[in-house]
């Protein structure tokens, strides 16, 4: 229900209409640029599929097929493995290697919206290079989709993307083929983001993401119709609005997903419901009783491999996006 200010006694109609009309200019301000209440207050977050695909080992980077039903994600502390998991009857079944991963470091799987395409980076050498020996940087690579849960031969993405010696991490990409992701460049001062549109055939030149606010941007996570940009900026997850073609100021999300913990990793599912994100958080959901004994041998090994041992897990919480952001 709409709330009607009073006006003030003593104030004439147009002071009183220069009252409300600040008022309203504040509001918008506010919406636009400030924070909203984009994650409830009060709420967890809750481990995805725990004991599935959230385990004691390391996970990240969450990416959805578009029925929703089959979930890409990275595990593997030295040797980056990208896994897949499919639901039947409201549960995810255990995970398998993709098929065109678990050979060298695979990592940040990012399924298109229309699933056509896996992007992901890896390592792993390019044809006119031995076979058997891996690159000293990660590069983008994509693979298209064949039959299932089955994806054709990878193939690297051209020069302009991949620079020579550089790596490039978290390829995110919109519905009409806009290529986000992000990348360390000496000329610039810690993780930026770019993007390049695609033009048909082709990719154009690269260009540097800008948000207010931040000084860093990393795992870009752009929406399918790119009017939002959910990102990393040091330990915390914020999102952008697109503002008449413009990227407004950056919001930080509440303490229930930014709680000092290192996170990364952002993924909202296609619904704009829900925002999916891996952190090493254990604040809130385990700790030590002090009042019990001193904890022996056994029992340190069961908590070493519990959930919550300070490896990644993937977590999640609802969200709720201004209704301008295109989600339904």
């Amino acid at each position: 229900m709409k709330r009607i200010l009073p006006v003030k006694e003593g104030l004439n109609a147009s002071t009183a209409a220069g009252y409300l009309i600040l008022i309203a200019l504040c509001a918008i301000y506010s919406f636009s640029y400030g924070q909203t209440n984009i994650i409830d207050t009060g709420i967890m977050p809750q481990v995805f599929a725990p004991g599935v695909i959230s385990t004691p080992y390391s996970e990240w980077s969450t990416s959805f097929t578009p029925d929703g039903q089959t979930v890409y994600s990275s595990q593997g502390s030295i040797y980056w493995t990208i896994i897949f998991s499919k639901q039947q009857n409201g549960k995810w079944m255990p995970p398998q290697v993709a098929s065109f991963s678990g050979k060298f470091r695979d990592t940040d799987p990012f399924v298109t919206p229309d699933g056509k395409k896996i992007f992901f980076i890896s390592n792993r050498p390019p044809k006119d290079k031995p076979q058997d020996k891996a690159q000293q940087v990660e590069h983008i690579w994509y693979a298209n989709h064949l039959t299932d849960d089955d994806w054709d031969t990878p193939q690297l993405l051209d020069s302009a993307i991949n620079l020579t010696g550089i790596g490039n991490y978290a390829p995110s990409v919109s519905a009409k083929g806009t290529l986000f992701y992000c990348s360390r460049r000496k000329e610039l001062t810690g993780m930026q983001s770019f993007y390049t549109k695609w033009l048909g055939n082709h990719y154009d030149k690269p260009q540097q993401l800008i948000i207010p606010g931040v000084s860093e941007i990393q795992d870009p996570f752009i929406a399918p119709d790119e009017s939002y940009l959910a990102f990393l900026s040091g330990n915390d997850i914020y999102i952008s609005f697109k503002q008449n073609n413009n990227w407004g100021q950056a919001q930080k999300l509440g303490a229930a997903v930014n709680n000092g913990d290192a996170n990364s990793s952002p993924c909202i599912s296609a619904d704009g419901k829900t925002l999916y994100y891996s952190s090493n958080r254990i604040q809130g959901f385990y700790k030590r009783d002090p009042k019990k004994p001193a904890l022996n041998y056994d029992e340190l090994v069961k908590e070493n491999n519990s959930l919550f041992n300070s490896q990644g897990n993937i977590l999640m919480i609802p969200i709720h996006l201004p209704q301008h952001s295109g989600n339904k």
